[in-house]
Formats: structure tokens, sequence, C-alpha cells
């Protein structure tokens, strides 16, 4: 297949585009940049240049195509619900581009937080809580099934790890450098789920061969690694005692480290025999290119 990728040259990008032409397919790559362009030549894909508020581009790039997967996302949290806007457009424009094709659309977004339990492929993120702008989204998504669009959704961990990431564990361990301490706040009992960033092109590779329209996918290896053990290996690798810290101290992570939001894909692995196999976060934390 022909596949249209958006944030191609970005972090999970980075990994699904040589999963997909590692499995045949041809790949056009959007990208905003000279820099990201590069990127992606790099890769071995075709690239398109545009960015998300680009309507011509992505439309252009969805009409040429046979699947397409959505990665793109303006991570400015000091402008959170300008990014939640900009991607429904982007969204809306993609399947405009499908309707009526019987194509893969394949949109990424982040699993919920379920209070008092485990996040399943059947739950929806809490209205008013963080994730339920880009819920909103993906359920957007979800709908063109019934506009002839295969679109599904694959949710992201909050952390998807290894060598190269720059998301919420590097931010702990740079945190940990600046303020001598390895913390996590309250008791440290909240818990992750994690992926390794691998792992998680191969599941976005089977939601675009073989994911039925509407279907929900979790790439979910770690259903819940406590916090207060993060701060553990990575107190331990520079050399910090590990402590509760305020909220506060995190900046916007404060938020996000004091709830516990384990999540689980048991129902996506018995659907596509999806068996994550690379290193788990503590395992990944380990191996030290995290303090490198």
């Amino acid at each position: 297949m022909r596949v249209f990728v958006t944030g191609a040259s970005g972090w999970i990008g980075s990994a699904v585009v040589p999963e997909l032409i590692g499995a045949g397919h041809h790949v056009l790559g959007l990208a905003r940049s000279d820099a990201s362009a590069a990127t992606v030549t790099a890769a071995g894909a075709e690239v398109l240049r545009g960015d998300l508020a680009d309507q011509d581009a992505l439309r252009a790039g969805a009409a040429g195509a046979d699947a397409v997967v959505h990665l793109a996302f303006v991570h400015d949290f000091s402008r959170f619900e300008a990014s939640i806007r900009t991607d429904a457009q982007a969204i809306e424009t993609l399947g405009a581009a499908l309707e009526g094709s019987g194509k893969p659309l394949v949109i990424a977004s982040g699993t919920p937080a379920v209070p008092g339990g485990t996040a399943t492929e059947r739950d929806g993120a809490a209205p008013g809580s963080p994730a339920a702008g880009r819920e909103a989204n993906a359920r957007a998504a979800l709908a063109m099934a019934a506009h002839g669009v295969r679109s599904s959704v694959v949710r992201l961990p909050r952390t998807v790890h290894g060598e190269g990431d720059g998301g919420f564990v590097a931010r702990l361990v740079a945190i940990a450098r600046d303020r001598g301490v390895a913390g996590y706040v309250g008791d440290g009992a909240g818990r992750w789920p994690a992926v390794h960033v691998g792992d998680a092109a191969h599941l976005f590779r089977l939601a675009v061969e073989r994911a039925p329209a509407g279907s929900v996918l979790h790439a979910v290896a770690d259903e819940g690694v406590p916090v207060r053990e993060i701060a553990g290996v990575i107190g331990r690798h520079l050399h910090l005692p590990t402590a509760s810290v305020p909220a506060e101290e995190f900046g916007f992570l404060g938020g996000i480290l004091a709830v516990d939001q384990p999540a689980s894909s048991t129902l996506t692995r018995e659907s596509f025999g999806w068996e994550p196999h690379r290193p788990g976060l503590l395992d990944d934390l380990e191996q030290g290119h995290y303090f490198a």
C-alpha cells in the first residue's frame, strides 16, 4: 500500500515509517521543515511538504494514498485547546478525502484514566479531563466508519519509551538533574502504562493492514509502572536521593504524575495477535541511554 503518514519525522513516526517500509509498503511522509524532510528521506520515504494547518497538503496526501496514519500533534501545553482544534480540523480533512473509499485511516490518541480501575479499549476519557479533547477527536475519526472509511484509533500510553525518547521520562530525568532529587508525587503509587516505541510502531502497521472500521487498539506493554519505581531507577543512575516532592515542582507534569492511570491491552492482543517483545520501561531505563 501507499501510506500517507503525518508526523513522519516525529518520535512515533520515526519508528512507524521503517516498520511500514519493512513490510513492503510505500510511505509518503508529511514534513513541515527542511530538517523534517531530511529525516523522512533518510528513512526511505517520499516527502510531501506541509503541516497540520495546510489543508491542501493534507487533502492531496490522503487522496493519493491507499491508507493514512495520522500521528502529528502540536504538543504545546500552553495552548492545548488550540492544538486540539488543529488536530480536529486535520482529521476532518483526512477523513473527507477518504470518504466512501473503504481505505484505512489510523489515528493516534491516548489511553484514558479510569478512576479506581484499569482502562480497556472499551473505556473513554472522563468529560472535562485533559484527555477529553483528544478523545473527542478520536471518536470523530471512528464515526467516519459510517461514511466508508476504515477508521481506527491506536491509543498510546503516557510513556512511549526507547533510545532517543524526549518525552515524559526524559523530562523526569532532566528535572531530577536540575533539582538534585529523583522525585515522585504523594506516595508515588500512581501507575503509568508504557510501551516501547518499536512495539507501538508494529501495532500501527497491524491497524493499517487489518483493523476493522471503528476499532480501538491499545498499544500498552506495561499496564502500570508505579512512578516511585521510575524515580528509583532515575535516582540510582544519577546518584541522587529519591523522595516525594510537591506536584508543582514538576510543572505541567505534576498533575499527570499524581493520577493512577493503568491501562490494559488484553483485547488488542486477543484480536490482532500483537505481542510486545522489546524491553519494558524499567528495563529500558536500566540500559542507561536516558542518562547519557
